[in-house]
């Protein structure tokens, strides 16, 4: 299990080195029409589809779906000439706010819009209103550093504890008992939350209240409402803080869990469940959605009974004006999503360590994109 996971992190080692914020130029494809895509993987840029896109397309947002939008923007950039697109990793809630002030094209969030967001968003989608387009799936990995310990197990009602800051050293009985073979040191717990508003958080916690609402006692949301515990900005912040800590433990997508250990849950399936794509696809393919109209919103399942499924998911929302988009931008807009949306594009995700999206629920997505105005 554990060279699987080192085999797997060194894939998104190039992936992590890519700088925050994002302005790829496009260059020359090659004469086959394929180009390098992240990682030495190879990417059909014939497939992609410029039609009239032209100019920069600005976006911002989600931070866990970063290492895809690079991948992506990249194999997009070679194949449209001329376009540039700038993803700026904000956080799920400053990419929200960004796109309602009209300063972005689309955004990216790992929540689903509020109705007081989508009410908001009429005043920029003139004639419309933002919609939800899930476009992103993957597990949220739960990276620790202890010394000598490289297999954990551990339940939502211990990580619960764990960040509700009520376990304090890692040889707490709790974990003992899920981890009987295990020689747990007396090593402080360093428990590491998001101090930006993120959707990471707000899926990681309504996995903790969904599945362990007895020791879970706050509400879901893009803030950290806990007390205790130590905060870093970003996924790539707090991954960097576990990795650095001995003792800390956070909660990160699974891309930027490069050289750290990660928790095997323990669910009500009879054996404990890796953090991988595969897994997570597994959970993710029992979510409905939940949106009315062209928005897709989707209510996930945190407490999946089916053998191998993830149940710490989340599920990453390109969103847009269905209706009213910029004129200077829409052409651009439709081009880069349709192509993510593509089959191409949701190859890439599963080869960067995220999950593709169902295909009842992403053909819906194109169906969707497709009749943008």
């Amino acid at each position: 299990m554990k060279l699987q996971r080192m085999n797997r992190r060194a894939l998104t080692l190039g992936a992590l080195a890519v700088s925050g914020a994002l302005a790829l130029t496009a260059c020359g494809s090659d004469e086959t029409g394929s180009t390098g895509g992240e990682g030495g993987k190879t990417t059909n840029a014939a497939n992609i589809k410029c039609d009239d896109a032209k100019g920069q397309l600005a976006a911002s947002g989600s931070s866990a779906q970063k290492n895809a939008i690079d991948a992506w923007t990249k194999a997009y950039a070679q194949a449209c000439q001329g376009v540039q697109v700038q993803y700026n990793p904000t956080g799920s809630g400053a990419g929200i706010t960004a796109f309602l002030q009209g300063q972005t094209a689309f955004a990216g969030s790992d929540s689903a819009l509020e109705p007081e967001e989508i009410e908001k968003s009429k005043k920029i989608c003139k004639g419309g209103q933002a919609v939800d387009l899930p476009m992103v799936g993957g597990p949220i990995a739960v990276g620790y550093n202890v010394p000598g310990v490289d297999n954990l197990v551990l339940d939502a009602a211990t990580l619960a504890d764990i960040f509700n800051d009520k376990i304090k050293t890692w040889d707490d009985p709790a974990i003992k008992k899920l981890n009987p073979g295990a020689k747990l040191p007396n090593t402080k717990v360093q428990a590491f939350h998001r101090s930006d508003e993120s959707g990471t958080t707000d899926n990681f916690t309504k996995y903790l209240k969904g599945a362990a609402a007895d020791a879970w006692p706050h509400e879901p949301g893009k803030t950290w409402e806990a007390k205790g515990g130590q905060s870093a900005n970003g996924s790539a912040g707090v991954s960097s803080q576990v990795k650095q800590t001995a003792g800390a433990i956070s909660y990160f997508e699974l891309s930027y869990a490069d050289g750290i250990d990660t928790v095997d849950l323990k669910t009500e399936a009879k054996e404990p469940v890796e953090a991988t794509v595969d897994n997570a696809s597994k959970a993710i393919s029992e979510a409905k959605v939940t949106g009315k109209g062209k928005d897709l919103a989707l209510e996930l399942n945190y407490k999946p009974q089916a053998e191998g499924a993830y149940p710490i998911t989340l599920v990453t929302y390109e969103i847009v004006c269905d209706k009213g988009n910029k004129a200077e931008t829409l052409a651009t807009t439709k081009s880069f999503l349709t192509y993510i949306a593509s089959e191409d594009g949701q190859k890439v995700l599963k080869e960067n360590d995220y999950a593709p999206i169902p295909s009842e629920i992403i053909t819906k997505v194109r169906e969707t994109v497709a009749a943008l105005s």
